[in-house]
């Protein structure tokens, strides 16, 4: 009899071809996941279950997305962070949801077309997460909160193809592309500063000073929500010279800048890290470690200073180290942990 698996389809070719895949080996259901933000997904995922022959199901999930990723999302802007929301839907929403309703249909795993890999080494005893064999289109830092119990349960049927594979392979399978999503899937056409006016409310987003490392009081900014470190342009101060933001202050709703010298830093805390390769670090180990989705890994020392916190001292100074942003750990292909930049 074979295994069953439960994939999560999203209506787009990656998770379509994953399904397929899989049909190859397994008995495979397809779940669809609302989340509320594209209608449009549904029916696409529907149409290719229908073509795959596969049982589907449509789980609404709108009010935990509210609840455990937008609220999240609009929060950490609130307080001066810029927040990952897919690295916290894929943990406590999408990974969790597949779960529990492959539990319900006594399925054997769930499974994703997310571009990484998972196998199992005997010597840790411990399922490992891994890049995929396209590093252009590697998923693995936005899978980095998934924990053992996940991973033990997880295929990703896409880990050995490149995305122009996997578009081939969809050709052949008569399954046609679908716009790619946008970054934030939630955030209507990428207007971040709508989105956020509209969530938060104006009378919430309070006007503040930008200042210089001095104190000097250079101009206003419209609320911490809208700006990041490291951004120059939007400031609207005028001083001859550019200027980037390196500090926000959201005690005091205050945006400090500088030179683009001073955006660079060469050490970070990262706070609820989560242990992926090991099941705790007891030593300082030299990683190759990565402070955004699509920056590139640097050679840094992670310490650790207590057990869910890390301290990464990087071998060259890195540009605009974000708070509220993942950093994630490697060991050449293997993602050791990431936690949240402090």
């Amino acid at each position: 009899m074979k295994k069953k698996v439960v994939v999560g389809m999203s209506g787009g070719i990656d998770s379509s071809v994953a399904a397929s895949l899989l049909k190859e080996r397994y008995e495979v259901v397809g779940i669809h996941l609302n989340l509320g933000c594209d209608l449009n997904t549904e029916e696409s995922a529907r149409s290719m279950a229908s073509k795959l022959d596969i049982p589907f199901y449509f789980l609404n999930f709108k009010k935990e997305f509210e609840k455990k990723v937008i609220d999240y999302f609009i929060g950490e802007y609130s307080k001066g962070r810029t927040p990952n929301p897919c690295i916290v839907c894929n943990k406590k929403i999408k990974f969790k949801a597949l779960l529990k309703k492959a539990r319900e249909l006594r399925a054997d795993y769930i499974a994703t077309g997310h571009y990484a890999k998972v196998v199992y080494d005997k010597k840790r005893k411990r399922y490992l997460l891994k890049k995929g064999k396209d590093k252009k289109k590697d998923q693995s830092y936005v899978l980095c909160g998934l924990d053992q119990r996940q991973l033990k349960h997880t295929l990703f049927p896409l880990a050995n193809f490149t995305k122009e594979e996997v578009k081939e392979k969809a050709k052949e399978l008569g399954i046609h592309n679908r716009p790619s999503s946008q970054e934030i899937c939630f955030v209507p056409n990428t207007d971040y500063h709508g989105f956020l006016r509209t969530r938060i409310g104006t009378d919430s987003l309070k006007e503040g000073l930008i200042v210089d490392r001095e104190g000097k009081v250079l101009g206003k900014h419209k609320g911490i929500a809208f700006y990041t470190i490291g951004q120059r342009r939007g400031l609207g101060i005028a001083t001859g010279k550019p200027l980037y933001i390196i500090a926000i202050d959201s005690g005091r709703d205050v945006i400090v800048v500088g030179s683009e010298e001073e955006i660079l830093r060469d050490e970070l805390i990262a706070r609820d890290v989560n242990w992926v390769a090991i099941d705790r670090l007891k030593k300082p180990i030299k990683v190759r470690a990565k402070i955004r989705y699509q920056h590139r890994e640097a050679e840094a020392t992670v310490t650790p200073p207590s057990k869910n916190r890390a301290r990464v001292k990087f071998k060259k100074p890195q540009r605009a180290i974000t708070p509220g942003q993942a950093v994630v750990f490697y060991d050449k292909d293997i993602v050791l942990g990431g936690g949240w930049i402090c």
